[in-house]
């Protein structure tokens, strides 16, 4: 959860820090942005579908463009796991 230091929420929301340095702080200001797009544009069932959608999709590029292609490298440096009969 997004619940770091009021410290360093202050750092950001001043933008003294602008890029996070570990998962939390990457939570709060993915947090922190989702808030601030439902306080302009009001907390309806609408907004917070697209905004699930837009976390969705977002998460869903993330694997696609990096995750899969890291864990392609792997598979050639270390091995597959998987059994030749699971692949099709």
């Amino acid at each position: 959860m997004p619940y770091i230091k009021q410290e360093i929420r202050d750092q950001f929301n001043n933008g003294l820090i602008t890029l996070p340095s570990n998962e939390g702080e990457m939570n709060y200001v993915i947090t922190d942005l989702l808030d601030d797009y439902l306080s302009a544009y009001g907390l309806n069932y609408a907004n917070v579908n697209a905004l699930v959608g837009v976390l969705e999709c977002a998460k869903l590029e993330l694997y696609r463009r990096i995750a899969a292609p890291y864990e392609d490298e792997k598979i050639q440096e270390n091995g597959d796991v998987y059994t030749n009969n699971m692949r099709q």
